[in-house]
């Protein structure tokens, strides 16, 4: 496994490539407390079953954070990665959550740039009454309180089950929490406020997997619906729900 920074004119962003296989597979993840590369080595065994088919790269968002970050502009940035890391070739791209609606962005503004996508657990429009429970995180990120803020994120993106096998690493993980992190994790939480493109999903032109869960407590059970909507009437689209 390799960690690596691409360097651009206006920013860098930090990444990890793992695998051997012919076809380039680009994660995008979703929002985190701390650094997703923090955790390179389990994301990459996690992913071993696919490295004989992809080469596989995780891409975090760039380190050079702006005051207000959009997901388009979060899109962007990844999608000038991308360009770099596969010389402009198209690549398959799976986006989990927030990295989902950066998926969905780069399909729109960069069809040549995606081969296949898999959205998983996102949404293309997120309302008002959906934001709410982003803004409670947003609180407790900007007390400073990372224990309460895991616990709430964790139990709001676990099944119960999980979320209470996990609780004490869930602790134990706050304790390393710094004001960088939560400082971070603030403005690209924000960014997601306002972000609609439901209506464009329209103009995707790629084969499309999108994955989801009636009991999505962070962005709605049926937002994966509404992505697949979009694609109802295509046979390179399909819905799986659990």
């Amino acid at each position: 496994m390799k960690i690596g920074t691409i360097k651009t004119d206006t920013f860098t962003m930090d990444y990890c490539r793992f695998g051997h296989g012919t076809e380039n597979l680009v994660i995008l993840p979703g929002l985190s407390v701390q650094r997703v590369l923090g955790s390179a080595e389990t994301i990459a065994r996690a992913y071993r079953p696919m490295t004989e088919d992809f080469t596989v790269y995780v891409l975090e968002r760039r380190n050079e954070l702006p005051s207000s970050y959009s997901i388009l502009e979060m899109a962007q940035d990844s999608a000038e990665v991308i360009k770099v890391l596969n010389h402009g070739a198209p690549v398959c791209i799976f986006g989990a959550s927030q990295g989902g609606m950066l998926a969905m962005e780069i399909a729109i503004e960069h069809p040549e740039l995606v081969r296949r996508m898999v959205i998983g657990s996102s949404s293309a429009r997120v309302s008002a009454a959906t934001y709410g429970f982003w803004e409670e995180m947003i609180r407790m990120a900007k007390d400073g309180d990372a224990e309460r803020l895991l616990l709430a994120f964790g139990k709001a993106l676990y099944p119960q089950p999980v979320f209470e096998m996990s609780r004490e690493l869930l602790l134990n993980t706050a304790k390393a929490v710094t004001k960088e992190d939560l400082s971070r994790f603030v403005i690209l939480t924000e960014g997601i406020q306002g972000f609609d493109i439901l209506d464009d999903l329209k103009r995707v032109e790629c084969p499309a997997l999108v994955i989801g869960s009636r009991d999505d407590r962070a962005l709605g059970g049926d937002a994966s619906v509404r992505i697949a909507e979009q694609w109802q009437d295509r046979p390179d689209c399909e819905l799986y729900l659990s």
